[in-house]
């Protein structure tokens, strides 16, 4: 659905003027005085059905109280040393703007290990940049820029994509589903860049399953893509593994001084970002004093074609697999392609 009709926008806003509090006061951290913006977004994701629009954000109100969405920016991963180990495992970083001043976030999709800490350190990390992303990042783009600001462009870079993947699926799906159910229509666009065989196999029998809507805004480049995405974005603004595409470097954890590298902690997103969730626990410490230990969140359950997708790539991943001569399990984790039911 390209467009959202206005009389959608007035009868969602309508029901979202009754809610009460601690409903409104959550909701205001989501709009960010982007209400109109924030409600296109809601109703876009159910296809501009009023109904189903008001009950998805009425449930993702309740998941931001119930998990205390609200003070997650006071909620640091400490020490220091474990969350550079996430950012290490986890990678994802701001690398610059687009010249109409969208965020780009950079994502190295097949070098993400996820293998440092436990599921829920990463999903509260995850959380964080999002939230960070909406309360601070969109807003101070949009006050720059004099105009409403509300999503992003994201660059996955897929170099080092590996069967082995498949032991990630279970908390690749658990950030997905946080995103779909709470941060709906947040991306505009998704550039692949650095495809390999195993990537294009996988697209091959997922692309069918997606809605029109996530198809669109997925743009698999040619290698790098270097000359596609320096029509919308500046060369400063390319994430290092776009910038280095002729070193053959790709998008290693370590490649790239840190102040270049947009995944490490020591780029200047990532220690502002770490600062202020820390200053947002000073300034909270009299009410509750910092615990080290990972942020639990009740993740919700996955849509149903959530499932479906997922299933599906757990197969073609299993099929490559088995092409190549492997092992029928991966981790200890068999798969039959006949069932598409996720754990």
């Amino acid at each position: 659905m390209g467009t959202v009709s206005q009389e959608a926008i007035r009868e969602l806003k309508a029901l979202m003027d009754q809610v009460d509090e601690p409903l409104k006061r959550t909701f205001e951290n989501v709009h960010q005085g982007y209400l109109t913006e924030t409600l296109v977004r809601f109703l876009k994701a159910r296809e501009g059905n009023v109904a189903k629009a008001h009950r998805m954000l009425l449930d993702c109100l309740n998941w931001r109280i119930q998990n205390e969405i609200d003070n997650i920016l006071a909620k640091p991963i400490i020490p220091v040393n474990l969350y550079r180990s996430i950012r290490d495992s986890q990678l994802i970083g701001l690398s610059g703007y687009s010249r109409e001043g969208l965020p780009v976030f950079a994502i190295g999709a097949g070098l993400s290990t996820f293998d440092k800490a436990s599921i829920h350190y990463y999903v509260q990390s995850h959380i964080q940049i999002n939230e960070y992303r909406d309360r601070v990042i969109l807003p101070a783009a949009a006050k720059k820029h004099g105009k409403p600001i509300t999503t992003c462009l994201k660059i996955l870079d897929m170099t080092g994509l590996k069967i082995s993947a498949l032991s990630q699926i279970k908390l690749l799906t658990i950030i997905s589903t946080v995103d779909d159910l709470n941060y709906p229509e947040k991306t505009n666009t998704y550039y692949i860049a650095n495809a390999p065989y195993i990537f294009s196999a996988c697209w091959k029998v997922v692309k069918p399953l997606l809605q029109e809507r996530t198809r669109r805004k997925i743009r698999v480049l040619n290698g790098s893509g270097s000359q596609e995405l320096l029509e919308i974005i500046d060369e400063a603004s390319l994430p290092h593994f776009i910038k280095r595409e002729g070193s053959g470097s790709g998008s290693s954890r370590h490649s790239g001084k840190g102040n270049e590298n947009c995944f490490s902690l020591d780029h200047p997103f990532h220690w502002e970002l770490y600062n202020y969730i820390k200053e947002q626990s000073l300034i909270r410490e009299p009410i509750e004093p910092i615990k080290q230990g990972s942020f639990h969140v009740r993740v919700p359950d996955p849509p149903l074609e959530r499932h479906e997708i997922t299933a599906t790539i757990e197969c073609e991943l299993h099929k490559l697999e088995h092409s190549n001569g492997l092992s029928d399990s991966v981790n200890g984790m068999k798969i039959s392609c006949g069932d598409t039911d996720s754990d």
